[in-house]
C-alpha cells in the first residue's frame, strides 16, 4: 500500500480502488487558439497530480487533499450540479457531473503541479479524476470523450472557458514528443522534441505572478474571437486569412481586430514551428516562439510585466527564444537556450526581478513526458 492508499484509508475508513494521475503541461506554442479551432504544440510534464478514489454507500461525495488534509469537502450526490458549493473542489465536482456519476464517491487528491504558474494544475486535477472514475466505474470512455467531458467540466461547472487543449496533452501525451493537437477534432500527431540532443534545455520560469482565469480576461478575449467568426460568417479563426482579415478590418473593431490577427498568426506559428522541428531547426524554433510572445503581449494583451522581464532577460542573457506560456496575466514563461547558458540565464533573470523588487522566481526543467493513466490498487 502506498502512503497515499493508507492516508485515504485513514480518511475515509476504507481502503481506496483506483488511482489515476494526469500531468501538468507546458505548450511550446499555439497559445489561445485552442478554442478557435487551431492547432496547438504542448508536451507533458513530469509533475503529476494523482487522485484515489473509492466508491461509498453513503450517497455523498467526500474530497480531501494531501495539500489540505485537516478538512474533508462533503456534499450529496444529488446536489453534485452547476452552481453548487465548493472552491477547488469545484474541479472534482464538475468532472463527477459531466460524466454522469450517480454513486457516492470518496476521493484524496496529491497535486504536484504548480497552481497558478500556468502549467495547467487544473486540467491534471480534472485528468486525474476522469482517469480514476472511468476505470473504477467501467465507464468505457475514450481519451478523446475524457477531454471532451473534462473540458465541459471546466467549461460549464467551474465556470472557465477554457478550450481544450490543456486536458487534451494531459491525457493523450507520449514520453519524448510534443504532441501536435488538432482542435477541431482532437487528431493527434507525436513531433520529436529532442531538445538534449542538440545541446539545448527548455527552462520553465515560475514567475511566482500566480494567476486566476476564472477572472473575465481570458472569457472577454474568447468573445472577441467569437464575435469576429460571426461577423465574418466563418465557423472559426482557422478558416480565416491575414488577407481576409485586413481587406474586412473595417467590419470589426480595432480590439477585435488585434484578438483575431493573434489568432490567424499564432496558428501559422504552431505549422513553422512542426516543420522546424521536423528539420531540427532550432534556430527558426526560437524565433517562432519569439514572434509568439510578441503577439501575445502586443494583440492578446495576456502579457504582464514579470513575463516580459522574465522573456526580456532570457533572450539579453542568449536565449534562442522565449515567450510567456498558458492563459497569462502571470504564470510562467519559457526559455530555449544552450545547456552550457543554463546558470548564467537564470541568474541574470533573478537579476532583472530583483532590480524590479519583484519575488525571486523559480526555475524547473521537464522532458517531455507520458500522458495519463489508472489502475486498480486492489
Amino acid at each position: 500500500m502506498t502512503a497515499l492508499e493508507a492516508n485515504f484509508q485513514a480518511l475515509f475508513g476504507h481502503k481506496a480502488e483506483v488511482l489515476g494521475q494526469a500531468p501538468g503541461r507546458v505548450n511550446l506554442i499555439g497559445e489561445h487558439i485552442d478554442y478557435s479551432e487551431g492547432f496547438v504544440l504542448p508536451f507533458a510534464i513530469a509533475d503529476r497530480t494523482s487522485a484515489v478514489i473509492a466508491r461509498n454507500n453513503d450517497g455523498l461525495v467526500r474530497i480531501a487533499s494531501q495539500q489540505r488534509r485537516n478538512s474533508i469537502f462533503t456534499i450529496d450526490i444529488i446536489d453534485v450540479k452547476p452552481g453548487s458549493s465548493g472552491e477547488w473542489e469545484k474541479y472534482v465536482l464538475g468532472v463527477i457531473w459531466s460524466l454522469g456519476i450517480t454513486n457516492g464517491v470518496d476521493i484524496l487528491v496529491d497535486g504536484h503541479v504548480p497552481a497558478g504558474a500556468g502549467l495547467s494544475s487544473s486540467a491534471a486535477l480534472e485528468c486525474s479524476v476522469a482517469m480514476g472514475l472511468n476505470t473504477l466505474f467501467n465507464l468505457g470512455f475514450s481519451l478523446e470523450e475524457l477531454a471532451r467531458a473534462t473540458q465541459k467540466a471546466e467549461n460549464d461547472y467551474v465556470g472557465m472557458p477554457c478550450g481544450i487543449m490543456d486536458q487534451s496533452v494531459s491525457l493523450m501525451a507520449k514520453a519524448g514528443s510534443a504532441l501536435l493537437l488538432d482542435c477541431r477534432d482532437l487528431s493527434t500527431e507525436s513531433v520529436p522534441f529532442d531538445v538534449a540532443a542538440a545541446g539545448l534545455e527548455l527552462l520553465i520560469i515560475d514567475t511566482q505572478a500566480h494567476h486566476a482565469l476564472v477572472d473575465g480576461g481570458y472569457a472577454e478575449r474568447r468573445a472577441s474571437c467569437e464575435s469576429v467568426v460571426a461577423k465574418f460568417g466563418i465557423s472559426s479563426m482557422r478558416h480565416l486569412t491575414m488577407q481576409v482579415l485586413n481587406e474586412r478590418k473595417s467590419e470589426i473593431s480595432q480590439s477585435e481586430y488585434l484578438r483575431a490577427r493573434h489568432a490567424v498568426s499564432e496558428i501559422q506559428r504552431v505549422k513553422d514551428a512542426v516543420a522546424a522541428l521536423r528539420n531540427n531547426d532550432f534556430i527558426e524554433l526560437g524565433k517562432l516562439i519569439n514572434q509568439s510572445h510578441i503577439s501575445l503581449r502586443d494583440d492578446y494583451t495576456v502579457s504582464c510585466i514579470e513575463l516580459d522581464i522574465a522573456v526580456d532577460a532570457s533572450l539579453a542573457a542568449g536565449a534562442l527564444g522565449s515567450r510567456m506560456v498558458g492563459g497569462g496575466f502571470g504564470g510562467s514563461a519559457i526559455a530555449l537556450i544552450k545547456v552550457d547558458d543554463i546558470e548564467s540565464i537564470k541568474d541574470a533573470i533573478r537579476s532583472a526581478y530583483a532590480a524590479k523588487g519583484f519575488k525571486a522566481p523559480r526555475f524547473f526543467t521537464s522532458l517531455p513526458s507520458a500522458g495519463a493513466e489508472a489502475h486498480r490498487t486492489h
